[in-house]
């Protein structure tokens, strides 16, 4: 029974997908999607306490294993991608009513997001640091497709550019796996390249070859979650990547990337001490919020905008990842949930905003708030959440991760993230309060007739905010996975 469980989160999508290319898209078969997603977050929470009461779990001969850390990722991509998949019905109806989508297309959009989900699910799941580089390749592989949809120059040319650029930061990754199957292949215990074992036996890996090693994973691995220096392709593939799958790459697929990073670090840290990992994460971070924030002040493209935002939260998971306390590590676990809800949230708020202008140009709209008041209410939220407000969970992550940062002698880091972070913020109330408040100007946006959310759009919107509010104020019984999660990458 364990077995099936611990395979359900990457089956049940792939179910899913057969089922759309047996059934097709029509509204009978459109919220198959939500159900998978459903049955993965249903699957990740009893792990989650099986977990905890027996500790880590493996199946298929040692190729899957979930502990802690496994169990809460998991968590990640069943909740974003249940709110996610919720939304999408009525947003591909409003597509194909303006003609920008079919049946078909529709048909190929559930296919596809089904396979994303569960090769994000086999990511996390896999035991071998090979399988889990082939899962994440294929994220890129599937994602591509989605990226394009639309087929429009525009779209067209976000994906080859989301392709080549992951392509390389992934190959290498690939070239910093074989480099560490060389070093373990050459120490005691055989780990190859099973993670558990690599972390057991880091200490014998050679150095020389093991630095190597961690800087193409890192650098490869950071790729894929929008760090820079390799975070070209993401405002691009965002902006351009149908609404529900621009959340779930921005809300998940760049921390499933980012977990690749914290399995590396595990088996780094016993191998080369916590300071390099450190000087690497914290080089990568600042590097993150410069670019974030410099490209944020003059943005007028409310969906790159949002796409920006996730290389700075993204840079600030991996300040906490450099830190390394335990407080640190928890904080940016919990980052990286709340980060996905709210920013899921804006960007199913963003294509429904896109559906009623037809622009995505800032300055084109305007009195969003007299037009739509629990559309505008949920962007403005989240706006605020993002920025770090409370009651919202980044307030508690962000000042987790700043109090850890401060009392571990990265204080000079952590002075310089803030004042990144506060530039960021006032680029993003800035954008964002001119296209809630005011009148309606000429042209694209103009239209005043007052806008209905459909009631999938509206739950998603309104449980995502509540559900990252609510961890603002408690943790709940996540607070003991969070804890045991950030003693695995502690290495404790």
């Amino acid at each position: 029974m364990t077995t099936v469980l611990m395979l359900a989160p990457v089956a049940v999508p792939v179910l899913g997908a057969l089922s759309y290319l047996a059934l097709g898209w029509r509204r009978a078969t459109s919220w198959i999607s939500a159900a998978s997603a459903a049955l993965v977050l249903a699957a990740a929470v009893a792990l989650a306490i099986e977990v905890h009461r027996v500790g880590p779990l493996t199946a298929l001969g040692g190729m899957v294993r979930i502990d802690a850390l496994s169990a809460f990722m998991l968590i990640v991509i069943g909740a974003v991608g249940l709110m996610s998949t919720v939304a999408t019905p009525s947003y591909l109806e409003g597509e194909i009513r303006a003609g920008r989508a079919t049946p078909r297309t529709a048909m190929r959009h559930s296919v596809l997001v089904q396979l994303f989900l569960a090769a994000m699910a086999s990511a996390v799941l896999a035991a071998n640091l090979g399988v889990l580089w082939v899962a994440i390749e294929a994220t890129t592989i599937v994602t591509a497709f989605l990226v394009g949809q639309r087929r429009t120059r525009a779209a067209v040319e976000a994906a080859w550019k989301y392709v080549v650029i992951c392509s390389a930061g992934i190959a290498l990754a690939l070239l910093g796996t074989f480099l560490l199957n060389y070093a373990a292949a050459h120490a005691p215990g055989g780990a190859g390249l099973d993670l558990a074992e690599l972390a057991v036996h880091a200490a014998g890996l050679d150095s020389g070859v093991t630095r190597n090693a961690v800087v193409l994973l890192i650098i490869g691995f950071g790729t894929k979650a929008g760090l820079a220096p390799l975070h070209a392709w993401l405002p691009d593939a965002h902006s351009q990547a149908p609404a529900p799958v621009s959340a779930l790459m921005s809300g998940v697929l760049l921390s499933v990337a980012f977990y690749a990073i914290l399995r590396v670090k595990v088996i780094a840290d016993a191998a080369l001490g916590t300071g390099f990992t450190r000087a690497l994460l914290v080089g990568m971070t600042l590097a993150s919020l410069l670019v974030a924030a410099s490209l944020l002040l003059a943005q007028r493209d409310y969906k790159r905008m949002l796409a920006y935002s996730s290389i700075e939260h993204l840079g600030l998971v991996a300040l906490g990842a450099a830190i390394g306390t335990p407080l640190a590590l928890a904080a940016a676990l919990l980052h990286i949930l709340g980060h996905g809800l709210a920013k899921g949230v804006l960007f199913l708020g963003a294509g429904r905003v896109l559906q009623l202008t037809g622009t995505s140009r800032i300055d084109e709209v305007r009195g969003l708030a007299a037009r739509s008041p629990l559309l505008a209410g949920c962007l403005g939220l989240g706006v605020l959440a993002l920025i770090g407000l409370p009651p919202f969970s980044l307030f508690a992550s962000e000042l987790g991760i700043a109090r850890a940062g401060f009392a571990t002698g990265l204080g000079w880091a952590t002075a310089a993230a803030l004042v990144l972070v506060l530039v960021v913020a006032a680029a993003l109330i800035g954008h964002t309060s001119r296209m809630l408040l005011g009148s309606p100007p000429e042209g694209p946006g103009a239209a005043t007739a007052p806008a209905r959310v459909p009631a999938p759009i509206a739950i998603a919107l309104a449980g995502g905010m509540l559900a990252c509010a609510a961890l603002g104020v408690t943790a709940g019984p996540l607070s003991t996975l969070l804890a045991e999660a950030a003693q695995i990458v502690g290495g404790v």
